[in-house]
């Protein structure tokens, strides 16, 4: 494993180990798990609109172009 030094702002450091506390995870896991939402696990990018299935909205069907196309412009 490689280590990586990332320069944050203040305010942005300090949400960051609050969530990793809230959590009960470390920093380095919480920017791992951070860094493969974005890019995808494995070097593949997940579609978030995948989970969509129970979202509990009637017309997610008819809105899947807009929600792939908002998913894969991220």
């Amino acid at each position: 494993m490689k280590r990586t030094t990332v320069k944050l702002p203040d305010e942005l450091d300090a949400r960051l180990r609050h969530e990793a506390e809230r959590r009960g995870t470390t920093v380095s896991q919480l920017t791992r798990q951070a860094i493969e939402g974005l890019l995808g696990a494995g070097g593949k990018r997940r579609l978030g609109a995948a989970k969509a299935g129970r979202s509990g909205e009637a017309d997610v069907s008819e809105r899947i172009e807009e929600i792939l196309s908002r998913e894969v412009d991220r």
